[in-house]
């Protein structure tokens, strides 16, 4: 019997792209476990929608600035050790906080801390796919969101938690859980992972250089990007995707709950759901489409599938009181739609920056990009949190124009990636 693929790659994984996918599903026993009730816990503690979408954008800015030192920081600690330290920060440290948060400004402190994650993202990209062939990207980041989405197994944790001691003591309590899971994934990434072979280098090549002088050094940097068709296209595209992200994971538990009347309860369900969905894709259809020879095709189905999803969102009505089980039918078809477009996204948005930048410049490019995809995508916080406060479901006519302007930027302004046969240019 022939074994599928990605089961494949995952058994024959080394090094530190084995230590960073099979370390992941702990982020989906901590975090995962708490976002999907991170918003209606600020709405339960007296927050409005407008503030709830400023936090949104505050945080957006506050990753902005870590962005664009995470580059410097990466090449100057390592990526290993970059890694361990800003894990610290940016969610240990930020869970402590949301354990205890009162009002909006236990929150936006923890917010701007959090910010830090862009740092170790950087650094963690960098550990993760540097030692790696680059025909074997495209099928590391499947298996991490597959690592991630295994995780939705444990929510309903969460939901007997809600439905034991209540929405408000119940999140504190997942909160310090996740600090808990948290810490200990750091720990066992840090033990398992080495530094990779550019990372030695930049090592070698920064020490005793001042952060000052490294960050001067990213003019040319910003010019490799601007010479670079395939670079660009790349961000256009993660940036329409990261704002679609930003909303969704901002108010789509807003919507559902305050809108179409779903219980406390039951919210992290339609998390769990869209989870195994997207587990179940990514072991069939998602392999097939990202990991052919021409991504042009599966970008735009992507795009498609998942602004389907959000205009179906839009148009469920709302109940007279709690959902009823047509709601829920709907809200099923929209999971459904989610699952394999946003899957299909995820995957190839990470790759196409990935196969895009320059080898020898990854972490100093990385920055650089993530810095621009967050600068475009902040404002959509307080913009979907306005939106919001008007009516629950416009954020998600937001998010629809947005996907319908990633088809046309695809459609009209593809660029072949350098793992593409030349003649994918036509495609």
């Amino acid at each position: 019997m022939r074994r599928n693929p990605l089961v494949n790659s995952l058994l024959n994984l080394r090094g530190n792209a084995r230590a960073s996918v099979y370390t992941e599903p702990m982020w989906g026993l901590s975090m995962m476990l708490v976002l999907p009730y991170a918003s209606v816990f600020m709405l339960a503690l007296g927050l409005h929608d407008q503030q709830i979408g400023l936090l949104a954008t505050i945080a957006m800015l506050s990753q902005v600035v870590f962005g664009l030192l995470s580059g410097v920081i990466t090449d100057k600690l390592g990526r290993r050790l970059t890694t361990a330290l800003f894990d610290v920060i940016a969610w240990a440290i930020p869970c402590l906080i949301w354990a205890v948060a009162q009002n909006f400004w236990y929150f936006l402190v923890a917010s701007v801390i959090n910010g830090a994650w862009q740092v170790t993202q950087n650094s963690w990209d960098c550990l993760l796919v540097e030692d790696l062939d680059r025909s074997e990207i495209p099928k590391a980041y499947s298996l991490i969101k597959v690592a991630a989405e295994f995780s939705a197994l444990f929510a309903p944790i969460a939901a007997v938690l809600v439905a034991q001691f209540g929405l408000v003591p119940a999140v504190r309590i997942l909160y310090l859980n996740a600090f808990v899971i948290m810490t200990a994934k750091i720990v066992i990434l840090y033990r398992w992972s080495t530094e990779t072979a550019t990372g030695r280098v930049r090592l070698e090549q920064t020490r005793g250089v001042s952060i000052w002088h490294l960050l001067a050094s990213y003019r040319p940097v910003i010019g490799l990007i601007l010479r670079s068709k395939g670079t660009i296209f790349s961000l256009t595209l993660s940036a329409i995707f990261g704002a679609v992200s930003l909303v969704n994971g901002t108010f789509w538990q807003v919507v559902i709950s305050q809108h179409l009347g779903v219980p406390d309860p039951l919210l992290p369900f339609f998390p769990m759901v869209r989870s195994l969905l997207s587990v179940l894709f990514f072991f069939t259809l998602i392999p097939r489409l990202t990991h052919a020879a021409h991504l042009k095709r599966p970008t735009l189905w992507g795009f498609v599938v998942y602004l389907a999803g959000q205009v179906l969102l839009v148009l469920i009505p709302a109940p007279a009181g709690t959902a009823t089980w047509a709601t829920y039918a709907l809200l099923g078809g929209c999971l459904l739609l989610d699952a394999f477009g946003a899957g299909v996204l995820f995957t190839l948005s990470e790759s196409l920056v990935a196969l895009h930048v320059d080898r020898a410049e990854r972490s100093r490019v990385m920055a650089v990009q993530r810095t621009c995809v967050m600068l475009v995508t902040a404002p959509f916080g307080w913009i979907s949190g306005w939106l919001s406060g008007m009516d629950r479901t416009w954020p998600f006519i937001l998010t629809s124009a947005l996907l319908v302007l990633g088809i046309g930027v695809t459609s009209r302004f593809w660029v072949t990636t350098h793992s593409e046969p030349v003649a994918a240019a036509a495609d």
